[in-house]
Protein backbone atom coordinates (compact mmCIF):
# COMPACT_ATOMS: atom_id res chain seq x y z
CA UNK A 1 0.00 0.00 0.00
CA UNK A 2 1.24 3.44 -0.94
CA UNK A 3 0.78 6.64 1.02
CA UNK A 4 -0.88 8.19 -2.02
CA UNK A 5 -3.70 5.62 -1.70
CA UNK A 6 -4.95 7.61 1.31
CA UNK A 7 -4.71 11.11 -0.14
CA UNK A 8 -7.54 13.46 -1.10
CA UNK A 9 -8.01 17.14 -1.88
CA UNK A 10 -9.63 19.16 0.90
CA UNK A 11 -10.62 22.80 0.39
CA UNK A 12 -8.98 24.99 3.02
CA UNK A 13 -12.31 26.43 4.14
CA UNK A 14 -13.52 23.00 5.30
CA UNK A 15 -11.07 22.95 8.23
CA UNK A 16 -13.08 23.88 11.32
CA UNK A 17 -11.41 26.29 13.76
CA UNK A 18 -14.34 26.37 16.24
CA UNK A 19 -16.81 23.66 17.21
CA UNK A 20 -20.52 23.64 16.46
CA UNK A 21 -22.70 25.16 19.17
CA UNK A 22 -24.37 23.40 20.79
CA UNK A 23 -22.09 20.39 20.50
CA UNK A 24 -24.87 18.15 19.20
CA UNK A 25 -25.65 20.56 16.33
CA UNK A 26 -22.67 19.20 14.39
CA UNK A 27 -23.53 17.27 11.24
CA UNK A 28 -23.41 13.47 11.40
CA UNK A 29 -22.73 11.38 8.31
CA UNK A 30 -24.12 7.87 8.77
CA UNK A 31 -22.46 5.39 6.43
CA UNK A 32 -23.11 1.73 5.81
CA UNK A 33 -21.74 -0.47 3.03
CA UNK A 34 -24.05 1.05 0.41
CA UNK A 35 -25.96 3.95 2.00
CA UNK A 36 -25.14 7.42 3.31
CA UNK A 37 -27.48 9.56 5.39
CA UNK A 38 -26.91 13.19 6.40
CA UNK A 39 -28.09 13.82 9.96
CA UNK A 40 -26.90 15.74 13.00
CA UNK A 41 -25.29 14.39 16.17
CA UNK A 42 -28.56 15.12 17.99
CA UNK A 43 -30.12 12.41 15.76
CA UNK A 44 -27.78 9.72 17.11
CA UNK A 45 -30.60 7.97 19.05
CA UNK A 46 -32.28 7.23 15.70
CA UNK A 47 -29.10 5.55 14.46
CA UNK A 48 -28.28 3.36 17.44
CA UNK A 49 -30.28 0.41 18.79
CA UNK A 50 -31.23 -0.69 22.30
CA UNK A 51 -28.46 -3.03 23.43
CA UNK A 52 -25.69 -1.12 21.64
CA UNK A 53 -22.70 -0.14 23.78
CA UNK A 54 -20.60 2.97 23.21
CA UNK A 55 -16.98 2.80 24.38
CA UNK A 56 -15.82 6.22 25.57
CA UNK A 57 -12.29 7.46 26.23
CA UNK A 58 -12.25 9.33 29.56
CA UNK A 59 -8.80 10.87 29.20
CA UNK A 60 -8.51 14.55 30.15
CA UNK A 61 -6.55 17.04 28.06
CA UNK A 62 -4.06 19.15 30.00
CA UNK A 63 -3.35 22.79 29.04
CA UNK A 64 0.03 21.68 27.77
CA UNK A 65 1.18 24.86 25.98
CA UNK A 66 3.30 27.09 28.22
CA UNK A 67 5.25 30.31 27.74
CA UNK A 68 8.13 30.98 30.11
CA UNK A 69 11.42 32.73 30.61
CA UNK A 70 14.90 31.28 31.00
CA UNK A 71 17.11 33.62 33.07
CA UNK A 72 20.90 33.61 32.83
CA UNK A 73 23.75 35.69 34.29
CA UNK A 74 26.65 36.16 31.90
CA UNK A 75 29.44 38.57 31.02
CA UNK A 76 26.88 41.01 29.65
CA UNK A 77 24.86 40.80 32.87
CA UNK A 78 21.43 39.25 33.48
CA UNK A 79 19.58 38.10 30.36
CA UNK A 80 16.27 36.37 29.72
CA UNK A 81 15.04 34.30 26.80
CA UNK A 82 11.44 33.44 25.96
CA UNK A 83 10.67 29.72 25.87
CA UNK A 84 7.70 28.10 24.16
CA UNK A 85 7.06 24.74 25.86
CA UNK A 86 4.66 21.97 24.88
CA UNK A 87 4.35 19.13 27.37
CA UNK A 88 4.25 15.71 25.74
CA UNK A 89 3.88 13.05 28.42
CA UNK A 90 4.79 12.31 32.04
CA UNK A 91 7.65 9.91 32.71
CA UNK A 92 7.97 7.24 35.40
CA UNK A 93 10.58 9.28 37.27
CA UNK A 94 8.21 12.23 37.73
CA UNK A 95 9.62 14.37 34.92
CA UNK A 96 7.80 15.45 31.76
CA UNK A 97 9.04 15.06 28.22
CA UNK A 98 8.50 18.31 26.34
CA UNK A 99 9.18 20.26 23.18
CA UNK A 100 11.01 23.54 23.81
CA UNK A 101 11.46 26.29 21.26
CA UNK A 102 14.21 27.38 20.91
CA UNK A 103 15.82 24.29 22.45
CA UNK A 104 19.31 25.59 21.65
CA UNK A 105 18.76 28.54 24.02
CA UNK A 106 18.52 26.39 27.14
CA UNK A 107 20.99 24.15 28.99
CA UNK A 108 20.64 21.20 31.32
CA UNK A 109 20.17 22.39 34.89
CA UNK A 110 18.62 25.72 33.94
CA UNK A 111 15.21 26.82 35.15
CA UNK A 112 12.27 28.00 33.07
CA UNK A 113 9.82 30.20 34.97
CA UNK A 114 6.18 30.15 33.85
CA UNK A 115 4.56 32.06 36.73
CA UNK A 116 5.20 33.01 40.34
CA UNK A 117 3.95 29.53 41.28
CA UNK A 118 5.20 27.33 38.45
CA UNK A 119 8.72 26.65 37.18
CA UNK A 120 10.68 23.69 35.86
CA UNK A 121 14.30 22.56 35.71
CA UNK A 122 15.67 21.19 32.45
CA UNK A 123 17.06 17.79 33.44
CA UNK A 124 18.08 16.56 30.01
CA UNK A 125 17.83 17.01 26.23
CA UNK A 126 17.82 14.38 23.49
CA UNK A 127 16.30 13.78 20.05
CA UNK A 128 14.85 17.27 19.82
CA UNK A 129 13.03 16.97 23.15
CA UNK A 130 13.74 18.05 26.70
CA UNK A 131 13.03 16.55 30.10
CA UNK A 132 11.51 18.89 32.69
CA UNK A 133 11.11 18.52 36.45
CA UNK A 134 8.47 20.88 37.82
CA UNK A 135 8.62 22.51 41.23
CA UNK A 136 5.08 21.35 42.03
CA UNK A 137 3.31 17.98 42.01
CA UNK A 138 -0.21 16.64 42.41
CA UNK A 139 -3.11 19.04 42.80
CA UNK A 140 -0.75 22.01 43.22
CA UNK A 141 0.79 21.30 39.82
CA UNK A 142 -2.63 20.85 38.21
CA UNK A 143 -3.88 24.17 39.59
CA UNK A 144 -0.77 26.11 38.54
CA UNK A 145 -0.80 24.53 35.07
CA UNK A 146 -4.49 25.33 34.59
CA UNK A 147 -3.81 28.95 35.57
CA UNK A 148 -1.09 29.61 32.98
CA UNK A 149 -1.31 26.86 30.35
CA UNK A 150 -3.18 26.94 27.04
CA UNK A 151 -4.87 24.04 25.32
CA UNK A 152 -2.57 22.32 22.80
CA UNK A 153 -4.66 22.89 19.70
CA UNK A 154 -3.79 20.77 16.65
CA UNK A 155 -1.30 22.38 14.24
CA UNK A 156 -3.95 22.98 11.55
CA UNK A 157 -5.98 25.08 14.02
CA UNK A 158 -3.04 26.71 15.79
CA UNK A 159 -1.81 27.95 12.41
CA UNK A 160 -5.06 29.88 11.99
CA UNK A 161 -5.61 31.24 15.52
CA UNK A 162 -4.22 31.12 19.05
CA UNK A 163 -5.83 29.05 21.79
CA UNK A 164 -8.09 30.99 24.14
CA UNK A 165 -10.22 30.43 27.25
CA UNK A 166 -13.09 28.95 25.20
CA UNK A 167 -10.82 26.08 24.15
CA UNK A 168 -10.44 24.95 27.77
CA UNK A 169 -14.08 23.87 27.56
CA UNK A 170 -14.45 23.23 23.84
CA UNK A 171 -11.39 20.96 23.60
CA UNK A 172 -12.45 18.77 26.53
CA UNK A 173 -15.00 15.97 26.57
CA UNK A 174 -18.05 16.14 28.86
CA UNK A 175 -16.83 13.07 30.81
CA UNK A 176 -13.08 13.85 30.89
CA UNK A 177 -11.64 12.36 34.08
CA UNK A 178 -8.05 11.08 33.97
CA UNK A 179 -5.55 13.84 33.23
CA UNK A 180 -2.72 13.08 30.83
CA UNK A 181 -3.64 13.70 27.17
CA UNK A 182 -2.17 16.45 25.02
CA UNK A 183 -4.80 15.99 22.31
CA UNK A 184 -8.52 15.41 22.64
CA UNK A 185 -10.44 12.28 21.59
CA UNK A 186 -12.32 14.56 19.26
CA UNK A 187 -15.32 12.42 18.27
CA UNK A 188 -16.33 12.61 21.93
CA UNK A 189 -16.47 16.43 21.83
CA UNK A 190 -19.94 16.18 20.26
CA UNK A 191 -21.64 14.75 23.37
CA UNK A 192 -23.43 16.59 26.17
CA UNK A 193 -25.54 15.49 29.15
CA UNK A 194 -28.84 15.65 27.27
CA UNK A 195 -27.61 13.37 24.48
CA UNK A 196 -26.16 10.85 26.94
CA UNK A 197 -29.44 10.81 28.85
CA UNK A 198 -31.44 10.29 25.66
CA UNK A 199 -29.23 7.38 24.62
CA UNK A 200 -29.38 5.78 28.06
CA UNK A 201 -33.18 6.10 28.09
CA UNK A 202 -33.45 4.08 24.87
CA UNK A 203 -31.22 1.29 26.13
CA UNK A 204 -27.75 2.27 24.87
CA UNK A 205 -25.04 1.57 27.46
CA UNK A 206 -21.58 3.05 28.00
CA UNK A 207 -18.17 1.76 29.00
CA UNK A 208 -15.21 3.97 29.86
CA UNK A 209 -11.59 3.25 28.95
CA UNK A 210 -8.54 5.51 29.12
CA UNK A 211 -6.03 6.26 26.37
CA UNK A 212 -3.85 9.32 26.89
CA UNK A 213 -3.61 10.79 23.39
CA UNK A 214 -0.07 12.00 22.62
CA UNK A 215 1.26 14.71 20.34
CA UNK A 216 2.47 11.96 18.03
CA UNK A 217 -1.10 11.64 16.77
CA UNK A 218 -0.35 14.68 14.56
CA UNK A 219 2.97 13.40 13.19
CA UNK A 220 2.88 12.92 9.42
CA UNK A 221 3.58 9.61 7.72
CA UNK A 222 6.95 10.06 5.99
CA UNK A 223 7.34 6.75 4.17
CA UNK A 224 5.77 5.95 0.81
CA UNK A 225 5.30 2.28 1.76
CA UNK A 226 2.87 2.69 4.66
CA UNK A 227 3.69 -0.74 6.08
CA UNK A 228 7.08 0.70 7.08
CA UNK A 229 5.57 3.48 9.22
CA UNK A 230 6.31 3.29 12.97
CA UNK A 231 3.43 4.37 15.20
CA UNK A 232 3.95 6.45 18.34
CA UNK A 233 3.13 4.68 21.60
CA UNK A 234 0.37 5.88 23.93
CA UNK A 235 -0.54 4.71 27.43
CA UNK A 236 -3.93 3.14 27.95
CA UNK A 237 -6.00 1.13 30.40
CA UNK A 238 -9.02 -1.17 30.12
CA UNK A 239 -10.50 -2.07 33.50
CA UNK A 240 -11.92 -5.48 34.39
CA UNK A 241 -15.37 -3.85 34.63
CA UNK A 242 -15.13 -2.35 31.14
CA UNK A 243 -13.93 -5.66 29.68
CA UNK A 244 -16.81 -7.54 31.34
CA UNK A 245 -19.37 -5.01 30.07
CA UNK A 246 -18.13 -5.17 26.49
CA UNK A 247 -17.97 -8.97 26.48
CA UNK A 248 -21.51 -9.16 27.88
CA UNK A 249 -22.78 -6.89 25.11
CA UNK A 250 -21.09 -9.03 22.46
CA UNK A 251 -22.51 -12.20 24.00
CA UNK A 252 -26.02 -10.71 23.98
CA UNK A 253 -25.77 -9.79 20.30
CA UNK A 254 -25.39 -6.04 20.85
CA UNK A 255 -23.01 -3.85 18.89
CA UNK A 256 -19.84 -2.40 20.40
CA UNK A 257 -19.15 1.01 18.92
CA UNK A 258 -16.12 2.97 20.11
CA UNK A 259 -16.45 6.74 20.02
CA UNK A 260 -13.20 7.86 18.44
CA UNK A 261 -10.20 6.12 16.97
CA UNK A 262 -8.40 6.26 20.33
CA UNK A 263 -11.02 4.09 22.01
CA UNK A 264 -11.01 1.76 19.01
CA UNK A 265 -7.23 1.38 19.01
CA UNK A 266 -7.25 0.63 22.72
CA UNK A 267 -9.94 -2.07 22.70
CA UNK A 268 -8.40 -3.76 19.68
CA UNK A 269 -5.02 -3.68 21.46
CA UNK A 270 -6.63 -5.41 24.46
CA UNK A 271 -8.54 -8.02 22.42
CA UNK A 272 -7.69 -11.71 22.62
CA UNK A 273 -9.58 -14.41 20.73
CA UNK A 274 -12.61 -12.19 20.20
CA UNK A 275 -12.88 -11.07 23.81
CA UNK A 276 -11.84 -7.83 25.49
CA UNK A 277 -9.29 -8.37 28.26
CA UNK A 278 -8.30 -6.10 31.15
CA UNK A 279 -5.21 -4.27 29.99
CA UNK A 280 -2.75 -1.57 30.97
CA UNK A 281 0.34 -0.37 29.14
CA UNK A 282 1.56 1.35 26.00
CA UNK A 283 0.12 0.55 22.60
CA UNK A 284 1.54 1.34 19.18
CA UNK A 285 -1.06 -0.66 17.28
CA UNK A 286 -1.18 0.31 13.59
CA UNK A 287 -4.53 -0.45 11.96
CA UNK A 288 -4.50 -0.46 8.16
CA UNK A 289 -6.43 -2.29 5.43
CA UNK A 290 -6.17 -6.03 6.05
CA UNK A 291 -6.58 -5.69 9.81
CA UNK A 292 -9.05 -8.10 11.48
CA UNK A 293 -11.27 -6.33 14.00
CA UNK A 294 -12.12 -8.47 17.03
CA UNK A 295 -14.34 -6.17 19.10
CA UNK A 296 -15.39 -3.20 16.96
CA UNK A 297 -18.77 -3.31 15.18
CA UNK A 298 -18.82 0.36 14.16
CA UNK A 299 -17.07 3.63 14.83
CA UNK A 300 -18.09 7.20 15.55
CA UNK A 301 -15.31 9.46 14.35
CA UNK A 302 -14.57 12.87 12.90
CA UNK A 303 -13.09 13.36 9.42
CA UNK A 304 -9.35 12.80 9.23
CA UNK A 305 -6.31 14.31 7.55
CA UNK A 306 -5.24 13.09 4.11
CA UNK A 307 -2.42 10.54 4.15
CA UNK A 308 -2.78 9.99 7.92
CA UNK A 309 -2.75 6.75 9.90
CA UNK A 310 -6.35 7.51 10.89
CA UNK A 311 -7.38 7.52 7.22
CA UNK A 312 -5.79 4.08 7.05
CA UNK A 313 -7.77 2.98 10.11
CA UNK A 314 -11.18 4.00 8.72
CA UNK A 315 -10.20 2.45 5.38
CA UNK A 316 -9.51 -0.80 7.22
CA UNK A 317 -12.97 -0.68 8.78
CA UNK A 318 -15.02 0.27 5.70
CA UNK A 319 -12.77 -0.63 2.77
CA UNK A 320 -10.58 1.77 0.79
CA UNK A 321 -13.01 2.33 -2.07
CA UNK A 322 -15.95 2.83 0.28
CA UNK A 323 -14.16 5.32 2.52
CA UNK A 324 -13.10 7.32 -0.52
CA UNK A 325 -16.74 7.55 -1.61
CA UNK A 326 -17.76 8.59 1.91
CA UNK A 327 -15.17 11.36 1.97
CA UNK A 328 -16.14 12.53 -1.53
CA UNK A 329 -19.70 12.86 -0.25
CA UNK A 330 -18.60 14.71 2.88
CA UNK A 331 -16.61 17.24 0.87
CA UNK A 332 -19.42 17.78 -1.63
CA UNK A 333 -21.95 18.17 1.22
CA UNK A 334 -19.70 20.73 2.93
CA UNK A 335 -18.98 18.80 6.10
CA UNK A 336 -16.47 20.50 8.43
CA UNK A 337 -13.26 18.54 8.92
CA UNK A 338 -10.80 17.57 11.67
CA UNK A 339 -10.81 18.08 15.45
CA UNK A 340 -13.51 20.77 15.74
CA UNK A 341 -15.40 19.54 12.70
CA UNK A 342 -18.44 17.38 12.05
CA UNK A 343 -18.70 13.68 12.76
CA UNK A 344 -19.55 10.38 11.15
CA UNK A 345 -20.69 6.99 12.29
CA UNK A 346 -19.28 4.15 10.22
CA UNK A 347 -21.24 0.87 10.27
CA UNK A 348 -19.61 -1.74 8.02
CA UNK A 349 -22.65 -4.04 8.32
CA UNK A 350 -25.20 -1.25 7.93
CA UNK A 351 -27.75 0.26 10.28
Amino acid sequence: MKLSDFDFELPEDRIATRPARPRTAAKLLVAGPDQIDDLTVADLPSVLRPGDRLVLNDTKVIPARLNGLRHRDGEAGPTAAKMDVTLLEPQADGTWSALIKPLKKVRDGEEIVFSHELSAEVTGRADGQASLRFNLTGDDFDAALNAVGAMPLPPYIAAKRAADEADKTDYQTYWAKHQGAVAAPTASLHFDAALLDALAAMGVTFSFVTLHVGAGTFLPVKVDDVTQHKMHAEWGQVSQAAADEVNATKAAGGRVIPVGTTALRLIESAAQDGKLMPWEGSTDIFIMPGFTFQITDGLMTNFHLPKSTLMMLVSALMGQGRIRAIYDHAIAARYRFFSYGDSSILLPKGR
